[in-house]
């Protein structure tokens, strides 16, 4: 990387329901998921996306900050992301943003990157555990109106106005440039995301949104009420800051189940059960035959 502009980006994250754990009960009857009825976890590539463009900091200078969109509790997220870097986090909650498809989502996040802006590089990661679309981050890019390099696995170089990076297809790779600001999709091969640094995470461990100022003080009742707790929370960059959808400018059509021509239709959970069981003798003769069957049956090959 040549030219030595410090580059401010946006990592926009999401924290998902750990889908191992999806059953019928989660779902609710619009079909939607009840995210609270599941443990929650940062999805996987957006902390590659995350890790990009810490890296890109500590070479270039600037700024990261980390986005999210979610229920209350997704300050959880923001809160690793401290811990691993980010300089300012934002929560994006608002009961009218339940129910969003790819296209409310990337309308609210669209809002919310204006508001925070200017950028000249954003971050996603390729997709999120819960949907698997891979959709956010191009509509994204296309509701702003800046180029987009999906599927990015190494940035190449980053000179004057433009970037160079390498991304990743089934057949191989290739090597695309595009005008900053540019939206980059992350792939999971892309990096090792480092972990939480002991050091932040002492340093930030107040870390908090206003809804969680009652938990707080709870712990640390040195705090006699919320306005002093806010007061010291803000003095020290602590403050989680939260946006609604009247804070971000965003129109209450676009949002939510309003903004999400996307609905479900109907649900199935499919259950797989074995019919025939098997007995293989633990012998060399007996592994030797179930392979030869699994190869016959062309299971293996």
């Amino acid at each position: 990387m040549t030219d030595q502009k410090p580059i401010h980006s946006a990592v926009l994250v999401k924290q998902v329901p750990d889908t191992h754990n999806i059953t019928g009960e989660v779902m609710t009857k619009d079909g939607t998921m009840n995210r609270n009825a599941l443990p929650a976890i940062f999805n996987p590539e957006d902390l590659n996306a995350l890790e990009m463009a810490l890296q890109i900091r500590e070479r270039r200078g600037g700024t990261v900050t980390v986005i999210t969109m979610g229920p209350p509790k997704a300050a959880n997220v923001l809160r690793d992301a401290l811990f691993r870097g980010a300089d300012r986090v934002i929560l994006l909650t608002d009961r009218k943003f339940a129910g969003a498809d790819t296209l409310a989502t990337s309308y609210v996040l669209k809002c919310a990157v204006e508001k925070a802006g200017p950028f000249d590089l954003l971050f996603c990661g390729r997709q999120a555990i819960d949907g698997d679309t891979a959709q956010v981050g191009p509509q994204l890019a296309e509701k702003l109106g800046i180029p987009q390099i999906t599927y990015a696995e190494t940035i190449v170089e980053i000179s004057g106005d433009q970037i160079v990076a390498e991304r990743v297809l089934d057949s191989g790779s290739e090597i695309v440039r595009c005008k900053l600001p540019a939206l980059l999709t992350v792939v999971g091969s892309a990096n090792t995301p480092r972990p939480a640094s002991v050091r932040r995470r002492i340093e930030r461990k107040l870390a908090a949104a206003p809804g969680e100022y009652a938990a707080i003080r709870a712990a640390w009742p040195e705090f006699e009420s919320d306005a002093q707790l806010e007061t010291y929370l803000t003095a020290h960059g602590l403050k989680i800051a939260v946006w609604t959808a009247e804070d971000i400018g965003a129109s209450e059509e676009q949002v939510g189940l309003a903004g999400s021509p996307t609905q479900v239709h109907k649900i199935n959970f499919v259950v797989l059960e074995s019919t025939e069981s098997k007995t293989i003798p633990a012998t060399p003769e007996g592994i030797a035959a179930m392979v030869q069957e699994l190869v016959h049956e062309y299971i293996v090959g």
